[in-house]
């Protein structure tokens, strides 16, 4: 079995980065940027990330996941602790975060290391969920083997049964991480594969330096 796909072209010339036009501060370019595509109206979950880590097989892996805030320290997401990439986080904390938006011809990549926010934020958020989201929360042993889809199925409906009239309360093996980034690359796509690519790295000074590479 076998296709060739050389000839998937396109060419990019919906925008440009210039150094000219650009935040000292990585997380106001992406703030700009994140705005436009929400704006666009071109990508149905804008905050949909790649995240990608080092497992304990020592092969990396990548999955999609939702960013469900950022702020000046970093990107933050939610997940199981006990799942495949939280016992990967926390054997190796650095990973890498990317945003592709085809609509707008950009991506952005992210190098950072990632730890457990407070446990009040998680409670904030985890409060905020739906209720099918709680329980999917506490019914799911994230990477675990199962025998069926029954089974989850099963499980779901006890648990609904048994939180019919009572409060449903975070999980402690569940939460939130915020990666916070050492580099940031910005990506542009631009004709004859010339692309804009501005990448900041963080000093020891906390400052950014900023430097563009060759496409």
């Amino acid at each position: 079995m076998k296709k060739d796909l050389g000839d998937y072209r396109k060419s990019y010339q919906k925008s440009e980065l210039l150094e000219d036009g650009i935040s000292d501060n990585p997380m106001e370019l992406f703030q700009k940027w994140f705005y436009e595509v929400e704006a666009s109206e071109g990508v149905d979950e804008p905050n949909a990330m790649t995240i990608a880590t080092i497992g304990l097989d020592g092969f990396p892996k990548n999955r999609v996941v939702l960013l469900k805030k950022y702020t000046h320290e970093g990107f933050i997401f939610y997940t199981n602790y006990q799942s495949e990439k939280g016992k990967a986080i926390a054997n190796n904390p650095n990973m890498c975060v990317s945003f592709f938006w085809p609509n707008l011809e950009r991506q952005v990549i992210i190098k950072g290391r990632a730890e457990k926010i407070a446990p009040n934020l998680s409670d904030g958020y985890f409060e905020s969920r739906p209720e099918g989201s709680k329980l999917g929360a506490i019914v799911s042993e994230q990477s675990t083997v199962i025998p069926s889809r029954e089974f989850l199925e099963k499980k779901l409906k006890s648990l609904e049964e048994e939180y019919e009239s009572k409060e449903i309360e975070r999980p402690q093996y569940w939460g939130g991480y915020i990666v916070k980034p050492v580099s940031i690359e910005f990506w542009q796509g631009r004709p004859n594969r010339l692309h804009d690519r501005i990448r900041y790295e963080l000093q020891e000074d906390y400052h950014w330096k900023i430097e563009r590479l060759a496409p």
